[in-house]
């Protein structure tokens, strides 16, 4: 039997931690979780991170060899602190460094997307397709859109740590401004918030996607329009990954990623827009659910941080 994997997904509103059985085996000895208390600044973030890691210890009898983190933003490679982080308390931050000074052991970091593609190739979604897939390419379509890549069981992070954000390539004009400071982001269209302020513009009605899409359904042609838009878009976007990265297996996390259609009729457009005549990419619903982002922080202690 291998080490226990220590793992923690740092989120706005809370973070959790998980003590998996070892390399082989994600049965977890121990999850829990506490709130971040994210307004409180970046050094009770840092604080509550070191309650998260006592309580593990207490609950678990172990103490952690190496642990793996998942973050919300990116360490920044060259000046070694947080950016492009919706906690904006962390920006600019040496949140790395700070860790390891304060818990005295190895810290591994990698974003919170990059966790959620490293989770599904270990043990998920991808790993039932192909036990060792060279390259996995995990999608996050909710609130925002995200990616991660995986290539030989590690994390590509690249040169400037943004590997994989596809949500802010260039998709349509229709978009509007994106926080990022750019315009007509993949995030702004095909996001979910995105999602309603089209349905929104073509029918006056302030609607969440869930709702959206039982009006879908139902055969409503505002909703039948909205959802048609989503999948002809999500073609579209996802060609770019596939043309430049041509990926094993692709597997998508998130909210928009219940949207049955994105299954069939989102497919049916990628082939209009990939540079061959079909697509031989599995592209899969995840099978970790709300397990994936602290399972993938747990497995960047085996995997190692960067291809």
């Amino acid at each position: 039997m291998g080490q226990p994997l220590w793992g923690i997904d740092l989120g706005g509103t809370k973070i959790e931690g998980a003590i998996l059985k070892d390399e082989t085996d994600a049965n977890t000895v121990l999850r829990t979780r506490i709130d971040t208390e994210a307004s409180k600044g970046y050094d009770h973030i840092l604080s509550q991170i070191g309650k998260l890691i006592d309580i593990m210890k207490e609950q678990s009898g172990l103490e952690p060899e190496c642990l793996g983190i998942g973050t919300p933003g990116v360490l920044d490679p060259v000046f070694q602190t947080m950016k492009n982080s919706n906690s904006t308390s962390l920006n600019g931050k040496p949140l790395l460094k700070d860790l390891i000074e304060k818990l005295h052991i190895p810290v591994i970091m990698a974003n919170d997307a990059n966790c959620f593609a490293l989770a599904e190739t270990h043990w998920g979604a991808a790993k039932n397709i192909n036990p060792k897939p060279r390259a996995v390419f995990g999608i996050i379509m909710g609130t925002g859109v995200g990616g991660g890549i995986v290539i030989n069981d590690r994390v590509w992070e690249g040169k400037h740590g943004i590997a994989g954000e596809w949500g802010h390539n260039f998709l349509d004009n229709s978009g509007g401004p994106c926080y990022c400071g750019k315009f007509g982001c993949v995030e702004t269209v095909i996001s979910g918030p995105g999602t309603e302020r089209y349905y929104a513009k073509i029918t006056g009605q302030n609607l969440r996607l869930r709702e959206i899409y039982e009006r879908y359904k139902k055969g409503e042609q505002a909703a039948v329009e909205t959802i048609q838009r989503l999948c002809d878009f999500f073609g579209k976007a996802v060609s770019v990954i596939i043309n430049i990265l041509d990926p094993e297996v692709i597997v998508i996390g998130g909210g928009v990623g219940n949207i049955d259609p994105l299954y069939t009729e989102g497919v049916e457009n990628l082939k209009k827009y990939i540079f061959n005549n079909r697509v031989d990419i599995p592209i899969l619903r995840p099978t970790l659910g709300d397990s994936a982002g602290v399972f993938g922080a747990a497995a960047l202690t085996v995997s190692g941080q960067r291809v």
